[in-house]
């Protein structure tokens, strides 16, 4: 999942960063809003993550302005504005996807944009399955031949993007695209090194192939 934190406090920005960044999510960084629409014009974000009180243009407008976009990210208005009437307003008015008040608990705010990231027309199913290996995608469980696998955060989501793509390769671009931030440099070996302990992991190296000048896919 990718998602964009706008918030010009930059320490509270960086802490959350790095704490969704552990939940295996791709997050860039916005502290002004006219920095946050330009982003969300130029990337395909799963979720925005916005305060409203921005510098330059305000959380408010940023809101109004994506919300004329054919396809816009999914807003979570993060903000210290908490009384019932922000939220209405914020909800209603503005026509944000969901509103948390600061001071907030952190595994509330990773609840709630995973919620959003999976409110897509069409869902597909929880579950999927490939060779004795089932990834269940609303539990963020997986099992081999009904054993349960301890996979990190970054493993999981490497694995569902190949089982999601049902054997066709998976480009290392993308993969760094989708589920890194745009801070890492693409010709980096962390991709690599993932998918070689996802590898061992599942425990059939020959699984997970890499196809020169394709990308990573699934083998049968």
């Amino acid at each position: 999942m990718r998602v964009l934190v706008a918030e010009d406090h930059r320490v509270l920005a960086r802490t959350i960063a790095t704490g969704l960044r552990r939940q295996a999510m791709a997050v860039d960084l916005a502290v002004s809003g006219d920095e946050a629409e330009r982003m969300c014009l130029l990337t395909e974000y799963d979720v925005l993550v916005l305060d409203r009180d921005l510098p330059v243009m305000t959380g408010d407008e940023v809101c109004r302005r994506l919300r004329e976009l054919t396809d816009p990210p999914r807003i979570l208005m993060l903000t210290a504005a908490g009384e019932i009437t922000d939220k209405v307003y914020g909800l209603t008015t503005l026509g944000a996807d969901d509103y948390l008040a600061k001071p907030f608990d952190f595994a509330e705010l990773v609840a709630r944009i995973r919620t959003l990231g999976r409110r897509v027309p069409k869902s597909p199913p929880a579950a999927l399955r490939h060779e004795g290996i089932t990834l269940d995608r609303a539990r963020h469980e997986v099992s081999v031949e009904g054993r349960p696998l301890e996979l990190t955060p970054k493993e999981f989501a490497v694995l569902r993007l190949l089982m999601e793509a049902q054997g066709v390769a998976v480009p290392h671009d993308e993969l760094v695209r989708t589920l890194w931030d745009e801070n890492l440099d693409p010709r980096t070996s962390v991709v690599r090194a993932v998918v070689s302990r996802l590898r061992r992991k599942l425990g059939d190296p020959g699984l997970i192939t890499a196809d020169k000048g394709q990308g990573y896919r699934l083998c049968d």
